[in-house]
C-alpha cells in the first residue's frame, strides 16, 4: 500500500511533535517533512512534493494564506490543508480562494485530520464540522468589516504582502532586505506602495492592519528583532 505523504507546517514544536506522533499511527500516511515558518513551508513543499500539506494559518515570516499562494503557483497540483485554532468566515473564504483543498481547527479530533488527509489525497476537499456548516450558511454577498479589509488586503501582490508581515512582526529594512534577498531601497518602494494602497501612514498603523487581517497574530508581534 502506498502512503500518503505528508508535510506538516506549524510554528509551534510542541503542535508539530503532537501532529507526528497523531499521525505515526496512521499505516498509509507518512510525514516526510516539518517547517516551521511559512517560507520553509514553502521550499519544503517545492523540494519535496508531498501528497498533502498540512498549512498553520498562522506562521511567522510568512503566514499560511500568503505560503499556499505561493506553492500553488508554484506547484499547481499541491494539495493544501488548512490548519487553524480560528475558523473567520473571511479567512476560510481567503484560503479556498487561494487553492487550499479544505479548513481543519486545530482542536478537530485525530480521526477527522486522518480523515481530511484521505479525502484532500483523493482529490476531495475537507472542512471542520463547524466550519462546513458555516460555509452552507453564508450569504456570499455578505460584507463584514472583516470580509471587507481581508478584500483590500488582495490588493496587495505577494511581495507586498510579506513586506507587511515582516513589517509588522518588527522586522527592520535591513533584516527584511535581507531575508527577501532584495535592497533596502527595494524595502522602502514596498513600504510606500503599502501605505498608499492601504491609507496607512505609519508603522503602528500597518502593525495594527497585519493583525486586523489575519496576517499575523498577536503573539508573533516583536519576535523578530
Amino acid at each position: 500500500m502506498n502512503r500518503i505523504t505528508v508535510l506538516l507546517a506549524d510554528d509551534h514544536t510542541i503542535v508539530r511533535e503532537g501532529f507526528r506522533q497523531m499521525l505515526g499511527m496512521e499505516a498509509n500516511i507518512e510525514i516526510i517533512g516539518e517547517a516551521k515558518d511559512g517560507r520553509e513551508a514553502v521550499a519544503l513543499a517545492l523540494k519535496l512534493r508531498p501528497d498533502v500539506i498540512l498549512m498553520d494559518l498562522a506562521m511567522p515570516h510568512l503566514n499560511g494564506i500568503e505560503a499556499t499562494r505561493q506553492v500553488i503557483k508554484a506547484f499547481p497540483t499541491a494539495r493544501i490543508l488548512i490548519l487553524s485554532a480560528h475558523s473567520d468566515d473571511a479567512y476560510v473564504a481567503e484560503a479556498i480562494k487561494v487553492g487550499a483543498k479544505g479548513f481543519v481547527l486545530k482542536q478537530t479530533s485525530s480521526q477527522d485530520v486522518c480523515r481530511a488527509i484521505g479525502q484532500i489525497h483523493a482529490g476531495q476537499t475537507f472542512f471542520s464540522p463547524s466550519v462546513a456548516k458555516r460555509l452552507a450558511l453564508l450569504n456570499p454577498t455578505r460584507r463584514t468589516r472583516e470580509g471587507a479589509m481581508v478584500a483590500k488586503a488582495r490588493e496587495l501582490s505577494s511581495r507586498e504582502t510579506e513586506v507587511l508581515q515582516l513589517i509588522a512582526e518588527g522586522s527592520t529594512n535591513k533584516h527584511i532586505a535581507s531575508e527577501l534577498s532584495i535592497s533596502a531601497k527595494t524595502v522602502e518602494k514596498h513600504r510606500a506602495s503599502l501605505m498608499a494602497k492601504l491609507a496607512i501612514h505609519d508603522t503602528a498603523g500597518l502593525t495594527r492592519y497585519a493583525i486586523s487581517t489575519g496576517v499575523i497574530e498577536n503573539r508573533v508581534q516583536n519576535t523578530t528583532s
